[in-house]
């Protein structure tokens, strides 16, 4: 049922596509218990990308995302000013292991978004995604931004 499940979800999703072994600058794959998916993402990896994010924007294709990516783990805290899309924000470690999702960011929205501790990667996506898909703490990532040698999922494995 899982496997139909993640085939129907593939289907319906424009643009999904089931991970392959080559990383590549412009997509992260993501991997957990129920599944896997890739998403083409716009790489922030410097403070002034960081720092727009994917403000003023109207819309995010199905597929697609933002990854942050910070010089080392650190306490991270996101806000939606700005923002005109609602996402779902993926915190992950070092390792690429996601720490934390906060779902549903809301457009707009001053309140900080507290990542927590030892964050080193941010994956937004659309509001909704990461539930539907099933992504949740544990689930894992690659990109070539992620250093092999410390890599849950290293690039090419």
């Amino acid at each position: 049922m899982k496997v139909l499940r993640a085939l129907v979800l593939a289907a319906l999703l424009p643009g999904a596509a089931w991970a392959e072994a080559v990383c590549s600058a412009d997509r992260v794959d993501l991997r957990w218990a129920g599944g896997r998916e890739s998403f083409a993402v716009e790489v922030a990896d410097d403070g002034e990308e960081r720092a727009q994010g994917l403000m003023f924007r109207t819309e995010l294709a199905a597929a697609s995302g933002m990854l942050f990516v910070y010089e080392a783990p650190r306490r991270v805290s996101f806000w939606m000013k700005n923002t005109l899309i609602p996402l779902d924000m993926i915190f992950a470690d070092a390792t690429g292991t996601v720490t934390r999702v906060h779902a549903g960011a809301v457009p707009g929205d001053l309140t900080p978004i507290d990542g927590g501790e030892g964050v080193q990667f941010v994956l937004e996506i659309n509001a909704g995604l990461a539930e539907k898909l099933g992504i949740a703490p544990g689930t894992v990532m690659r990109h070539p931004a992620i250093p092999a040698e410390t890599a849950a999922w290293p690039c090419g494995g």
